[in-house]
C-alpha cells in the first residue's frame, strides 16, 4: 500500500509542477508575438552587394550598401524577394546603356 500511496503523490507532485523552462520556450516560440526574428538578409546581384533586408513588423527595411541603391535606402517592403526585386531593378537601370535608356528615336525622312 504504501508503494501505491507514493506513487499517486508522484502524480499529483507532476500535474501540479511549474512547466520546465523546456516548455516555456516551445509555447513561446508558437506565439507570434515572441516569435525569434528572422535573421538580417543580404542582398547580392552578381557579385554586388546591394544591401541588406533587415526584418521588422510589416515586413523588412533595406539599407543601401553602395551610392548605386541609395534611392531604396531605407523603404520597407513586404518580403525579402521584393527588396531583392527593387535592388535587381535599380541594378538593370544603372548599367543599362545609353542608347536603350533614351528608347528608340523618330529618324526625319
Amino acid at each position: 500500500m504504501p508503494h501505491l500511496q507514493i506513487e499517486a503523490e508522484r502524480a499529483l507532485n507532476r500535474l501540479h509542477a511549474a512547466p520546465s523552462l523546456v516548455d516555456h520556450r516551445a509555447e513561446r516560440a508558437r506565439n507570434r508575438l515572441h516569435a525569434e526574428p528572422a535573421p538580417p538578409r543580404v542582398i547580392e546581384i552578381g557579385e554586388i552587394t546591394a544591401g541588406i533586408a533587415v526584418p521588422e513588423p510589416g515586413g523588412v527595411r533595406f539599407f543601401a550598401s553602395s551610392r548605386d541603391f541609395a534611392p531604396l535606402d531605407g523603404t520597407v517592403y513586404r518580403s525579402v524577394e521584393q527588396a531583392a526585386r527593387a535592388a535587381r531593378d535599380r541594378f538593370r537601370d544603372r548599367t543599362r546603356p545609353a542608347a536603350q535608356a533614351r528608347g528608340p528615336r523618330l529618324q526625319a525622312v
